[in-house]
């Protein structure tokens, strides 16, 4: 069986002869390259010499930078995640992709990166079409309004469980941003945090964004071409809905699971214009499973008549 040994060199087990790898042509590298998965050439083939390396960094393949598919391959969430050196790690990966793409980088999903990559991104990127930034608990004001300047071709903005970023952003980004048609504004659950204590920090948790309204109205008025929006446990009320159904009129899907501050009625009244709409998740009913919870939320009972959904358990 065929392996490469430390000088990017395949040696065949048969023969013992050796086939000199690291002295293949830039193309047949690059062609190699574009078949494995980003982890591999990060792992495995940015470590053998230094013509692989060298070709590792070509602009043609860092047009997409996806590590969300990583992070969801892991059974589940670690506390290992929020720390300060996990994010430098992953700034310092997002800084090197931004490098080597040479302005060409058109898409980016990854978690718990910071201001300081993403101020990098919206300096180099201006090609840039995706954004999937879930849980970033230092992404801020700052660099939204920056990205939103230096990166005009978004199409699709995720921006979910991002605590520090308001909806002063929303407003610049639906100004400048004019392409935006998919927005994902999810926020953890906040009716029972339970899933995420001893993982995610309790003062970030504490600092759920209270704003729900103010952001709905930052969508309407200023992002009508939505087409796919989710706005999971978000805090907005009818008024809110209501201002995102008058102004976003192409709305296909709308994600409002946990959003108790609105009733059934409330979402049939605020839809029933949008004429293009085929898929509402409504608010969920929660129905505690332990006795603890029971007692802790046996209020919600009071809400049955308002979600007339199907039920789900945490």
């Amino acid at each position: 069986m065929a392996a490469i040994n430390h000088r990017g060199e395949v040696e065949t087990g048969d023969s013992g002869h050796y086939s000199g790898w690291a002295d293949l042509t830039h193309e047949c590298l690059l062609n190699i390259l574009n078949r494995l998965t980003l982890e591999d050439r990060w792992l495995s083939t940015m470590l053998v010499c230094k013509s692989w390396l060298h070709a590792s960094k070509d602009p043609s393949l860092h047009s997409v930078f996806d590590l969300e598919s990583s992070f969801k391959s892991r059974p589940s969430e670690s506390s290992r995640w929020w720390t300060p050196e996990f994010e430098r790690k992953v700034d310092n990966m997002l800084r090197s992709v931004v490098d080597w793409s040479d302005g060409d980088l058109a898409e980016i999903r990854v978690r718990h990166c910071s201001d300081r990559s993403l101020s990098l991104v919206a300096q180099r990127c201006p090609n840039l079409e995706v954004l999937s930034i879930k849980s970033c608990p230092n992404v801020t004001d700052e660099s939204m309004k920056k990205l939103a300047s230096g990166c005009p071709k978004l199409k699709e903005l995720d921006i979910s469980y991002c605590y520090e970023i308001s909806h002063e952003s929303l407003l610049v980004l639906g100004r400048k941003c004019t392409n935006i048609t998919v927005l994902k504004r999810n926020l953890m659950n906040w009716l029972d945090p339970s899933e995420h204590i001893g993982i995610v920090p309790t003062s970030y948790l504490n600092a759920c964004p209270q704003d729900g309204d103010s952001e709905a109205a930052a969508i309407g008025n200023f992002m009508p071409q939505i087409l796919h929006l989710e706005l999971r446990f978000s805090k907005l009320s009818a008024r809110g809905l209501a201002l995102i159904s008058q102004g976003c009129k192409n709305l296909e899907y709308l994600d409002l699971s946990g959003c108790m501050n609105v009733t059934s009625r409330d979402i049939a009244n605020a839809t029933s214009s949008l004429t293009s709409l085929k898929n509402v998740k409504k608010p969920n009913f929660y129905i505690p499973r332990s006795g603890f919870h029971a007692e802790r939320y046996g209020h919600w009972r009071l809400y049955d008549d308002r979600f007339q959904t199907d039920a789900f358990r945490i």
